[in-house]
């Protein structure tokens, strides 16, 4: 009896005629049983995820792998394959300022069960957030801002040690350069108080407060090197009440709420639940495995 050997394979790129076909022809020829399918098209784009079994694997699982990107790389689509014996829970680092709202529902939701990934390291450029990281024995490490150069060498050194598979920016109030932003590319995730693209840079709620809007919310998106233009996962919304809320009073929601959108558009990240292609969020049709 053969031995289940499960592994995910994704497809995805630019929309063409047979492409399910190929890469279930393929699999079949080399007796790679396919459990499940889930494919999408949006926006031109191909999305597809196949659960199979290797158990009786016709050849060796590295040629496998190279011969299944090869046929990527000749329909000009990326192909990821992951075994269920490789480490599935993602590394995240935590870069945070001075105000630790963010922080504290991450590390909740990783106390309680609900974020299953490791939280490798807080980084920051204040001492403000360490009581928090410590009571939730995350490590926690700062340098500060005054000089910035020597700031971003010290995010530079310590996330290429850490070689998280996400960062995450729960309020951390700094520029990144575009060296960090390349490094990480499609891996940096910041949450910002405005519905983007409505409010983008510095006092976004006072912003919605001068502009006498109704409601405001929060964005969690992917960092790029353009200032709070990255693609969207996730936003959400709470009500001003003209004439009675203040900026002090908005404020209050809207931090209420970043904390709980980013704690969602972690999740998702860490659930392997989107994909960042062509700069767009697209959400998987199905999570296999």
């Amino acid at each position: 009896m053969a031995t289940v050997s499960p592994a995910v394979i994704s497809v995805i790129g630019t929309d063409q005629k047979g492409v399910v076909s190929r890469f279930s022809t393929y699999l079949a020829e080399h007796n790679v049983n396919i459990e499940k399918t889930d494919q999408t098209v949006m926006e031109g784009l191909f999305i597809m995820t196949m659960l199979v079994d290797l158990g009786d694997l016709g050849l060796s699982l590295d040629k496998l792998i190279l011969d299944l990107k090869a046929m990527g790389g000749e329909l000009d689509m990326e192909v990821t394959v992951r075994l269920h014996s490789e480490r599935l829970r993602k590394r995240l680092a935590i870069l945070v300022s001075r105000e630790a709202h963010c922080l504290e529902a991450l590390a909740a939701s990783h106390h309680e069960g609900r974020l299953d990934a490791d939280l490798a390291m807080v980084l920051s450029n204040h001492q403000d957030a360490a009581s928090v990281a410590e009571r939730y024995a995350i490590p926690f490490r700062y340098f500060p801002s005054t000089d910035k150069d020597a700031h971003m060498e010290f995010l530079t050194r310590e996330l290429a040690e850490l070689e998280p598979d996400l960062v995450v920016l729960a309020r951390y109030m700094q520029i990144l350069p575009a060296s960090i932003v390349n490094a990480y590319e499609s891996r940096i995730l910041n949450i910002h108080p405005s519905l983007l693209p409505y409010y983008p840079g510095a006092n976004a709620y006072k912003q919605a407060y001068d502009a006498g809007v109704r409601v405001c919310g929060c964005t969690a998106h992917i960092v790029t090197e353009d200032l709070d233009e990255g693609p969207i996962v996730l936003q959400d919304v709470f009500n001003i009440q003209v004439g009675e809320d203040t900026v002090e009073t908005i404020k209050a929601k809207g931090r209420e709420l970043e904390a709980d959108v980013l704690d969602r558009a972690v999740g998702l990240f860490v659930r392997d639940e989107f994909v960042v292609v062509q700069g767009k969020v697209l959400f998987r049709p199905g999570r296999l495995g």
